[in-house]
């Protein structure tokens, strides 16, 4: 059974080309799913029925307190391995075809208001325009350049640690990488430009000094490549000065880009692209955020909105 999932990894890496951290997720989930059938003594995938991979979605919510939007995530990596297993001919069926992953509740993603970007914005460095208080805290510098990507772009945290230098195609585009290396073309405006090149001028070069070289467009203070924590970090510090309420995660700034966007009179299709979701379908809950903002307009502005 390992070897037989291990298969299933190599297939998701090399003929799919998963992103490292998704395929990281599906190995955790399918090492679970694994344990739970060895539990029951099943050594075999002609052994597993539809039966057993309903208790153990079951399991993973009674017994691990697992919520359906991971439960559902679970489940699509074992109707993968199934599906993939049948292909395969290493079963002559799929039991997994009709378990269904439970249906979670719609949320809507959270942004913040222009407003409170703003804030973010300045409370992560010194403006760009800003020579004396740019020179007093070079590295608070990529701070301010780094959050203003991440609201430039609607980049992931993922795609922003992971660029280099040369995925700048120039100063107004850059490449991003998303899910399962794909690749989109994305503009950069203008604050987040200035901010970009002030970063690269003024801060980078000390910062790569202290390293081994890389190509890597943020760096940490030892010359490596900006870890993921350290992205996060960097942020929850500036939401803290900033007073900002609530949770504000890089998700925030992306979410907030989209529905910024839309606002604005931005194609739903355009955002899509700029996301790089797949399927429009993702994108399209963004626009339940707008019509919610134009309802409170609507029901505070018009005379009869009302009884």
């Amino acid at each position: 059974m390992p070897a037989l999932v291990d298969s299933y990894l190599r297939h998701l890496t090399i003929e799919r080309g998963m992103a490292k951290n998704t395929l990281a997720a599906y190995r955790a989930d399918l090492t679970r799913y694994s344990s739970f059938l060895a539990k029951k003594g099943i050594n075999a995938p002609g052994e597993i029925t539809e039966l057993v991979i309903s208790e153990f979605s079951e399991s993973l919510k009674l017994e691990s307190g697992l919520v359906a939007s991971s439960v559902a995530r679970v489940l699509a990596g074992i109707r993968g391995l199934h599906k993939f297993w049948l292909l395969e001919n290493v079963t002559s069926g799929d039991p997994a075809a009709s378990v269904k992953p439970p249906k979670s509740p719609r949320s809507l993603p959270k942004a913040i208001t222009v407003d409170q970007v703003e804030k973010l914005l300045a409370a992560a460095g010194p403006d760009p325009a800003d020579e004396n208080a740019m020179a007093a805290d070079p590295v608070r510098v990529r701070d301010r350049a780094m959050l203003e990507l991440l609201y430039a772009t609607g980049a992931r945290i993922s795609e922003l640690i992971n660029l280099d230098l040369d995925d700048r195609v120039d100063p107004t585009l850059v490449r991003l990488f998303g899910k399962g290396s794909k690749e989109r073309i994305v503009p950069v405006g203008g604050y987040a430009q200035r901010a970009l090149q002030a970063y690269l001028v003024r801060t980078r070069p000390t910062l790569v000094s202290q390293g081994k070289g890389t190509p890597a467009l943020f760096l940490n203070q030892r010359g490596g490549r900006l870890s993921r924590q350290s992205a996060w970090a960097i942020i929850n510090e500036a939401a803290r000065v900033a007073e900002l309420p609530g949770e504000i995660s890089p998700h925030t700034l992306r979410h907030s880009f989209a529905t910024h966007l839309l606002e604005g009179g931005a194609d739903v299709r355009v955002v899509q692209e700029l996301l790089g979701h797949s399927s429009v379908a993702t994108t399209q809950i963004y626009t339940l955020v707008t019509v919610d903002k134009l309802r409170e307009i609507y029901g505070t502005a018009h005379p009869r909105a009302r009884r």
